[in-house]
């Protein structure tokens, strides 16, 4: 049975020792046809680097004699083109320079050294005896990229470069050190500028042997900022023909679950892996064409697949922790020098999260100056993957958040903004151990009287919360963080359904009560009168939802209780607990 290859990017591995591959090679000829210098922009741990790694192993000139070897198996055995085993190989991957100003330059120059070295050794039988000497004889990664160029046309020989991660670093900069580092390096005489001024020369004109290039990351900013006055490649992250060349299509996920099924190595059948993951990993679509063909994040199915399998039974956490801790620290990627904008940034976010949506019109490149602009913050949202293209409205693209794994993050963002604002911060220990209460002694009412008591204290996060959605914002960002219940939104339901499903955590299988929650809101100068009123429509709402077949089926043991917090502003006015009938 062929192996699961989760965190393994490297395909010949995977095809050498029996990995199961979702076949990508059918985009190879789509991605010739297109242009000679190629950009994509994919969320992290989204399949970039693997899909980097099969072409370099398909046009790679000394694999000429090995295709049915490594690509036997594949679509492109049966379809090759014309331009395979074609090409000398030049790799970066710069993720590893470190992003710290006094050691940038130096890690830079280190690992494209490495990759020079790397070069001459797959690639000594082309050149010269003393080709080597007289590469390393140049001091800089631009000056040896020349040289390697010159002495190609020379010899008629052809490069196709691949840049994996090109803006890792310089997001590292941006997100723990500052704008000016930043621009030290990207802007003016900076050493990664001038890297991709050199590119830009060799790229054009006569005497060129660097005929294709590959290049990814998780952002434009980067690009247009080293780029700035001259294009070096096309952006095709939008491109209806490109939305599945990385991640899992449905269709391919379900192909790989049932060939685990035939095998034996499912505990699960195919329909019930793809019901738990779907809300999960599911629902990335990254042009406005392909609304119905939405990809999974494949790193994490493949967690999932290679826990279920090993243990035979899901995760215990849904969220790959490799996933978290990457989503964690894009959140100081929207900040400017560690300054939250809560002008503009924060509503955002908390938009987002009162509504599940937003509009804007799509940024494909825009500089580092003109991120905190709200289309611009909204594109770098989307590039992310925190949120992905569900539609259209008025002209605009509209964004949503994909699944509950991104949800998460867009509430611990909004918790965090809010406290880096100095404007609300809870003690989760303290807020953990009442849900627990509220989960298995159904005591709801102090989690509500505990968040009201800090509100009270707090008083910075008032001009915050000015009316009812930013009231629900408030309470789904930071109920949401707590483990004991999966907190399902309105808006997720399709609107016509109570304010918040506390559905609980199907791996807490002893989990004894579940709640329906309507947030009532009441202006600080609205009578008193008007309590009772919102009362009644409370009431009549939950008992109009508790019998929906939402709550029935996945409820599992746990008694439902239906109940009712009423806001005079930022204080708890009333809470009520609503018999079922």
């Amino acid at each position: 049975m062929k192996m699961i290859p989760y965190g393994i990017s490297d395909y010949e591995r995977i095809s050498l020792q029996d990995y199961y591959y979702v076949d990508k090679t059918r985009f190879i000829p789509i991605i010739e046809q297109s242009v000679s210098y190629f950009f994509l922009i994919r969320p992290r741990r989204f399949g970039k680097s693997l899909l980097l790694n099969v072409l370099d192993a398909y046009y790679d000139i000394n694999n000429e004699d090995r295709f049915e070897e490594l690509f036997g198996e594949r679509w492109i055995y049966k379809n090759p083109t014309k331009l395979r085993a074609k090409f000398l190989i030049l790799r970066f991957n710069f993720s590893g320079v470190d992003p710290q100003p006094e050691n940038m330059h130096r890690t830079f120059e280190s690992h494209c050294r490495e990759r020079f070295l790397e070069f001459v050794d797959r690639y000594k039988r082309f050149f010269s005896p003393n080709f080597e000497e007289e590469l390393m004889e140049r001091e800089t990664a631009a000056d040896r990229l020349q040289y390697i160029n010159r002495k190609s046309v020379e010899l008629g020989l052809r490069i196709y470069l691949i840049i994996d991660e090109y803006d890792n670093f310089t997001n590292s900069i941006l997100a723990n050190i500052s704008k000016k580092a930043y621009k030290d390096a990207t802007h003016g005489e900076g050493f990664y500028r001038y890297f991709f001024n050199v590119l830009k020369l060799i790229t054009t004109g006569n005497g060129m042997a660097l005929e294709r290039m590959f290049i990814t990351g998780v952002s434009p900013v980067t690009l247009d900022d080293v780029t700035s006055g001259f294009n070096i490649g096309t952006n095709y992250t939008t491109a209806p023909q490109f939305n599945n060349l990385v991640g899992f299509s449905e269709e391919e996920l379900r192909t790989m679950l049932e060939y685990y099924h035939t095998q034996g190595a499912l505990p699960m059948t195919v329909d019930e892996v793809v019901a738990e993951i779907k809300p999960w990993y599911d629902n990335y679509c990254f042009a406005e064409d392909m609304l119905d063909n939405s990809m999974y994040n494949s790193d994490m199915v493949l967690y999932y697949l290679n826990w279920l399998m090993q243990t035979g039974k899901p995760p215990r956490e849904m969220i790959d922790k490799n996933i978290r801790t990457d989503y964690n620290k894009l959140r100081y990627l929207i900040k400017t020098d560690h300054e939250l904008d809560a002008g503009s940034n924060l509503s955002v976010i908390r938009e987002i999260v009162e509504t599940g949506h937003t509009t804007a019109t799509l940024k494909d490149g825009f500089s580092v100056d003109e991120m905190v602009k709200p289309d611009n913050f909204k594109s770098l949202l989307y590039y992310f993957g925190l949120v992905t293209i569900q539609g259209t409205k008025q002209g605009d693209t509209l964004l949503g958040i994909p699944n509950h794994t991104v949800r998460e993050q867009m509430y611990t963002y909004l918790v965090e903004g809010l406290g880096d604002a100095n404007a609300f911060q809870l003690d989760f220990y303290e807020l953990a151990q009442l849900m627990k209460g509220m989960a298995y002694r159904g005591e709801w009412q102090s989690v509500f009287s505990y968040i009201g008591a800090e509100l009270e204290k707090q008083s910075r996060i008032r001009q915050f919360m000015d009316g009812e959605a930013h009231v629900k914002a408030f309470l789904l960002a930071y109920l949401g963080l707590t483990n004991y219940y999966q907190l399902m939104p309105e808006y997720e339901l399709g609107k016509g359904y109570a304010d918040f499903y506390f559905r609980p955590n199907p791996r807490l299988t002893d989990m004894e009560y579940a709640y329906l929650l309507e947030v009532k809101y009441l202006k600080r100068d609205e009578p008193e009168s008007r309590i009772a009123t919102l009362k009644a429509d409370a009431r009549e709402q939950l008992l109009k939802y508790a019998s929906d077949k939402i709550v029935t089926s996945t409820i599992g043991g746990a008694k439902l209780k239906l109940i009712t917090v009423v806001f005079r502003g930022w204080e708890v006015a009333e809470m009520i607990e609503e018999e079922i009938q």
